[in-house]
């Protein structure tokens, strides 16, 4: 068969799939539209059965909705786990004894799959050791994990949020998806530390050390605004704004 035969027959195929699918659309929407009408038909016949009307009448909103979402072209927006404005937080178990201590997930840091919530809100960690855990999943709200040893730790998808994390090492961490809104991370160290999709919205990051880590465009641009971004890390002596490779403030 020639090339031009072939081409044309492609498009006859083509041609006829996408009719079909419209068609088939509008035959679906027409449906519900049919079935619309007769629903409030069924509602006018039947105003002394309340009940039986609103059942009718949810119907008619759900095919509606229905109909709408077979229209809708685009997808709806989303945010990046570090970008999250809100998060509807549980309340914190003040009953369990055991809850304010470090420990390293048995289930490993995919999509911070944990057997319970790990939680850490309102915590006094100062100073401790939790090198090498994995602590994918964590919530942190007013912790205090200051001087804390986080060097080689995983925090995918932590909620980091308000906590005081001034002088905490996380040499070499894995931060990903993670947010440090409102915290304070005054000489911090994040030497090597890969940061993506982190964010440090409001966060007091003066003093902290950024050498070499790892940062998408989109985060080294928010970074870069953050006005607290000055200083020299006490440990290491790095510039913090060089460290993190913006320019001039």
């Amino acid at each position: 068969m020639k090339a031009s035969g072939i081409l044309a027959l492609v498009f006859t195929v083509a041609s006829t799939s996408a009719f079909v699918s419209v068609e088939r659309h509008a035959r679906v929407v027409q449906n519900i539209e049919k079935t619309s009408c007769l629903s409030m038909k069924n509602i006018k016949n039947h105003d002394r059965e309340p009940a039986k009307s609103e059942n009718i009448f949810a119907n008619i909103a759900l095919a509606s909705m229905f109909s709408l979402s077979l229209l809708s072209a685009g997808p709806l927006p989303a945010f990046a786990d570090g970008q999250t404005q809100k998060f509807k937080l549980p309340p914190i178990d003040f009953q369990d004894k055991s809850r304010c201590k470090l420990n390293s997930s048995t289930i490993g840091q995919a999509n911070a799959a944990r057997d319970k919530l790990y939680d850490l809100r309102q915590c006094n960690l100062s100073g401790e050791s939790a090198a090498g855990f994995d602590l994918s999943g964590v919530i942190m709200t007013k912790t205090d994990v200051s001087k804390a040893n986080f060097r080689e730790a995983q925090f995918s998808k932590g909620y980091l949020h308000d906590s005081n994390f001034n002088e905490a090492d996380f040499t070499n961490a894995i931060i990903d998806r993670a947010s440090f809104a409102g915290s304070s991370l005054r000489g911090a160290i994040f030497k090597n530390t890969v940061l993506t999709g982190t964010s440090f919205n409001e966060a007091d990051v003066e003093n902290a050390d950024f050498t070499e880590a790892a940062l998408g465009n989109f985060d080294l641009k928010n970074l870069c605004k953050n006005p607290t971004l000055k200083g020299e890390n006490p440990t290491t002596g790095a510039d913090t704004r060089f460290s993190v490779g913006c320019g001039p403030s």
